[in-house]
């Protein structure tokens, strides 16, 4: 019994320290992708561009070529991490050897792959911009405007998280219930929801892509990341028919729960009969 409790603490505590690194991961990746975009100024950073140089001249430029290929190495870097450890294959092997720290280790590893992107990733200051906002009042007007759809949208971000079962997506769960001897909590879900989250593990992707490019300014590595994140998005769900009926039939169920708060838990006991 002794071994049994130590084994819980350890897992309780290894899905804790990823929870608390994932958070942090999270954290900083707001600040990279909204915050350093939108307020560079402020912070006294560099100027993300050079509008007076010529796109002949800066793609012929050895610091641009060698930061264009610094930050496409750490995009592949990334998407290679979270592809391969989500492939089957890979994926029961780590499961053999993991348990129910699978799906932890998992969003460490992605959470480290984020850090590193982040750390040594190299902004392209010697290109122009795509485009940038710079002639009075848009240029007060527009950065303001792109930070308040920037805060919507990772607000709507933190709230489908919570809605998709949060601990489940952080392995946190799975830990708990293996304390608990009831089994992987995917498990119990219904079959109709166990194929959404086969299709669709990241519930997020329009918020993300707004934050991805709406911006006051696109500086060339703006465009890399913007561009290879968007294309991963779109390749890495495939919802069809069914999916689709299923999130209509679960959403239009929430929104009566919402509209007869009295037959809340009538309405609760038809929602689980429907999964």
């Amino acid at each position: 019994m002794a071994s049994v409790t130590a084994r819980g603490m350890t897992l309780c505590i290894l899905a804790l320290l990823n929870f608390v690194f994932v958070f942090i991961t999270g954290a900083d990746f707001v600040r990279f992708i909204s915050f350093r975009a939108i307020y560079h100024n402020i912070t006294g950073e560099s100027p993300l561009c050079q509008d007076s140089v010529p796109w002949s001249v800066a793609l012929r430029d050895r610091s641009v070529l060698k930061s264009v290929v610094v930050d496409l190495g750490l995009l592949a870097l990334f998407i290679v991490q979270h592809s391969l450890l989500a492939w089957a294959p890979v994926k029961q092997a780590c499961q053999s050897v993991l348990g129910v720290l699978n799906r932890a280790m998992y969003c460490s590893t992605t959470a480290m792959a984020l850090q590193i992107l982040m750390h040594y990733w190299q902004p392209v200051t010697e290109a122009p911009c795509l485009w940038s906002v710079r002639n009075a009042p848009w240029n007060t007007w527009f950065p303001l405007l792109c930070f308040t759809l920037h805060f919507l949208c990772w607000s709507i971000i933190c709230s489908i998280l919570l809605i998709f079962d949060y601990p489940e997506l952080l392995g946190i769960k799975q830990v708990y219930y293996e304390c608990l001897g009831l089994g992987d909590p995917l498990a119990l879900k219904s079959p109709r929801a166990q194929r959404l989250f086969a299709h669709l593990r990241h519930p997020v992707c329009v918020e993300l892509a707004v934050v991805l490019w709406l911006l006051p300014a696109l500086p060339l590595d703006r465009l890399l990341l913007a561009g290879s994140l968007s294309a991963y998005l779109a390749l890495a769900h495939s919802l069809d028919t069914q999916d689709c009926a299923y999130l209509s039939v679960q959403l239009h169920s929430k929104l009566r729960l919402f509209s007869l708060p009295q037959d809340g838990t009538a309405q609760n006991n038809d929602n689980h009969k429907q999964e």
